[in-house]
């Protein structure tokens, strides 16, 4: 949780921007991320040359590393130590006209063009950051905006991962309020509930075939260094906020840093933003791909990772619109022959997902109930010929103000056959329902530490092969919010997996007092009307 000065500090850097002309907020996050970007490859370059230094003076090896820049005096100016102290113009021309073209060159392989030669090896480990980093360009035309913002990424705690990742959380942040072109991300409490529901662990793949600004996968590291951090490895900051340094995870930094994360979009902007958040986030190899996930291009472009590849699938794939059957891929639609975006990504979903692979998806409300032959035909799939664990029903409000549309978790795994679902309806999820989504307080105001402590019970009895009698016993009252409901009784209703179907409503008797007496009631407040009316008259 970012607090305090950085907070006040980031605050006031937007206004800066709005101030000083550059409005859509994306812009804003796009600058301020290349001016992070710049200084944290200073940072790096910085670290591998104080290493050699010190192997150097201990007589283990000679000064030279691995570069990012080249050692040249013009090569030298590209770090951010060396030009951050530059004037307004001189400053405004040494990044657009030097240092920002320079990132194009990242993530490719040096040579003597580039003043590196076989110094470089270090760029060319920056991989698909590089990529997109080719279309780099400086919009902030005001000099003292300019100024301004790097004095303030100066000053960020960089050398905290986490903290960097927060920075970076509480930019992304501003998205929400401000809204652009329809784009809207999906709430973080909202994501961290299903992180936890499908427990990602370190030595997995773990893909959002639609990523936006890749929130569920740089959650998914902050989850993972909170569940992997000894007790040495957490520390509480001056403000008494906890920090999890992910200690316990050395051993799967490899997998981590290059295979573990897979994002797709085709949106270049938000693959500039997912990879920075990733990078952020402490994962520099991430796998953030260009590529429409429901295209039928991603066969010849990922033929691997379009089947079969993945352990666990994160996502809130977009739900409006329809596509172009002809390039939509084939065997999606095999699976579910529909325009519908919806039903193509969970049918895309279920075929990257690896046998024994798990997924949690958001999906609108009509995914569960719709009657069209493409709607029972996608949930006939994942009841038959898949296990559909877990459905968590949202209130309609937790995309406000952006869309009121009610919306449902599924959670289901690859292969096998569902025997049982288990269902959850949750009323609260710590925020107010209306536009304004203030954070509520108090008893009732948040189901969804209740939703993940029933989840993780259920689970603990399925996993130990627990009888239905014991299962029942826990989740069999459906009047519950959470509660299970047997696959045949959803087969024999057409597969329908809305929560209303299943749930039992208690109704309440209520008492009424006899007619007559009503009317006694009435007759003697009528009585004692007059009596005032009487008296009203007489003292005229």
């Amino acid at each position: 949780m970012l607090t305090g000065k950085i907070r006040n500090d980031i605050d006031k850097l937007w206004e800066k921007f709005w101030t000083g002309g550059i409005t859509n907020p994306l812009t804003v996050i796009e600058q301020i991320s290349y001016l992070m970007f710049a200084r944290m490859l200073d940072m790096q370059e910085d670290m591998a040359e104080r290493k050699a230094n010190a192997l150097h003076k201990q007589g283990k090896g000679g000064k030279d590393f691995d570069r990012l820049f080249p050692n040249s005096p013009e090569g030298q100016l590209l770090r951010w130590k060396n030009f951050k102290n530059l004037s307004g113009k001189e400053l405004h021309k040494h990044l657009k006209q030097n240092v920002f073209p320079y990132f194009a060159k990242l993530g490719k392989k040096s040579d003597e063009q580039d003043g590196l030669g076989s110094d470089g090896g270090a760029i060319e480990a920056l991989g698909h950051i590089g990529e997109y980093m080719q279309d780099a360009d400086l919009e902030i035309k005001n000099e003292s905006v300019l100024v301004s913002a790097v004095e303030m990424v100066d000053e960020l705690p960089l050398t905290q991962s986490d903290v960097k990742g927060d920075i970076y959380e509480y930019l992304l942040s501003k998205l929400t309020t401000a809204g652009i072109n329809g784009q809207f991300r999906t709430p973080r409490h909202i994501i961290d509930a299903m992180i936890e529901l499908v427990d990602p662990q370190p030595t997995e793949s773990i893909c959002d075939p639609a990523c936006g600004t890749a929130g569920f996968l740089a959650r998914t590291m902050e989850y993972l260094n909170h569940v992997h951090s000894s007790e040495a490895g957490t520390f509480e900051d001056e403000e008494g906020n906890k920090h999890f340094t992910g200690d316990l995870l050395e051993p799967y930094r490899d997998h981590i840093n290059k295979n573990m994360f897979w994002g797709f979009d085709f949106d270049t902007t938000m693959l500039r933003v997912s990879s920075m958040n990733m990078a952020l986030h402490g994962v520099n190899g991430a796998n953030i791909l260009y590529q429409d996930s429901l295209s039928k291009s991603i066969k010849e472009n990922f033929p691997e990772q379009e089947e079969n590849f993945f352990d666990v699938i994160l996502a809130n794939p977009p739900f409006k619109g329809s596509l172009d059957e002809t390039n939509t891929n084939p065997d999606v639609l095999g699976l579910v022959k529909t325009k519908k975006t919806e039903l193509l990504f969970v049918a895309h979903i279920l075929r990257a997902l690896k046998l024994g692979g798990r997924a949690a998806v958001i999906v609108p409300d009509g995914v569960l109930f719709g009657s069209s032959k493409a709607h029972q035909q996608l949930r006939q799939e994942l009841i038959e010929n898949n296990q559909l664990e877990g459905i968590v029903s949202l209130p309609s409000g937790v995309f406000k103000p952006y869309a009121g549309v009610s919306t449902a978790i599924l959670m289901f795994t690859k292969g096998g056959t569902t025997e049982r679902v288990w269902f959850y309806d949750l009323q609260a999820d710590g925020y107010s329902l209306d536009d304004k989504r203030n954070e509520l307080k108090g008893e009732g105001s948040n189901d969804l530490p209740d939703a993940i402590a029933k989840w993780k019970q259920y689970r603990a009895l399925v996993e130990k092969n627990a009888s239905i009698k014991e299962i029942v016993k826990a989740f069999g009252d459906k009047t519950q919010k959470a509660f299970v409901v047997d696959a045949k009784d959803i087969a024999d209703n057409k597969f329908d997996l809305s929560i209303n179907r299943y749930k039992e409503v208690v109704y309440k008797e209520e008492r009424y007092d006899d007619p007559k007496e009503i009317l006694k009631k009435l007759k003697a407040l009528e009585s004692e009307i007059m009596a005032d009316l009487d008296e009203l008259e007489g003292m005229l």
